[in-house]
């Protein structure tokens, strides 16, 4: 369903005197947060000593404090700033999914070409540095949309998958479908699908992320060190 544009906007709530702005928008962002924190802890206790795997905990906590940042400051307490103020969030986001390209890189990197591997690795850092830059320029959170849609359809899914059809390795068989869930939640939020003001296309997206983020979790945990496969 989707609803004018004029419908989407959720009303301030007040608590204990406080007010907050897009309240839902705000709650459903530290779900994200929440799901992060919890993988990224979960990952780090298993100690998993791989560079794919420090790459992954780098994107779940960064992710996390992205979303945390994002949902309290961007949505719940922006008035209090400036819009600017949504730019921290939105560079750490993108750091975040630039780490989890080099975690898919790096674990397809025995399985292919040192130079091609090498290459992608590089091109991860300019990619980013490039897109940081006219992201921080334009203050326009479309280039944040384009830099996550790049990283998991551009590298994420073939690393991933040339892995799997290689190896039939289960936890980038999880990944894919975690890919698979992330496009989803791009789609309603470039859409604008709406179920109700007070769970609009933001929420919903949300929602999804966080399913998300935990398949990818559970992915991560079947991930094993190339000797191993």
């Amino acid at each position: 369903m989707n609803l004018e544009l004029s419908e989407l906007s959720q009303p301030s709530i007040s608590l204990l005197g406080i007010r907050v702005d897009e309240p839902m928008n705000t709650l459903t962002d530290l779900l994200v947060s929440a799901v992060c924190f919890y993988a990224f802890y979960q990952l780090k206790k298993e100690e998993f000593g791989s560079k794919t795997h420090l790459y992954f905990r780098m994107y779940f906590l960064l992710l996390g404090f992205a979303t945390l940042f994002g949902g309290i400051i961007g949505h719940g307490f922006l008035y209090a700033f400036s819009f600017a103020w949504k730019l921290p969030g939105w560079i750490v986001s993108m750091l975040s999914v630039a780490f989890i390209e080099r975690s898919a890189i790096e674990y397809a990197r025995p399985l292919i070409d040192p130079r091609l591997g090498k290459f992608f690795l590089i091109l991860n850092i300019v990619e980013l540095l490039t897109i940081m830059s006219i992201t921080i320029f334009t203050l326009n959170f479309e280039w944040v949309e384009f830099h996550s849609g790049y990283g998991l359809l551009a590298i994420v899914l073939p690393f991933h998958g040339y892995t799997y059809l290689k190896t039939r390795d289960s936890g980038s068989k999880i990944i894919l479908i975690a890919v698979m869930v992330a496009c989803l939640a791009a789609l309603v939020f470039m859409n604008h699908f709406s179920i109700h003001t007070w769970f609009n296309y933001i929420d919903l997206s949300h929602v999804l992320m966080a399913i998300a983020a935990f398949i990818f979790y559970k992915g991560a945990t079947r991930l094993k060190v190339y000797n191993e496969r």
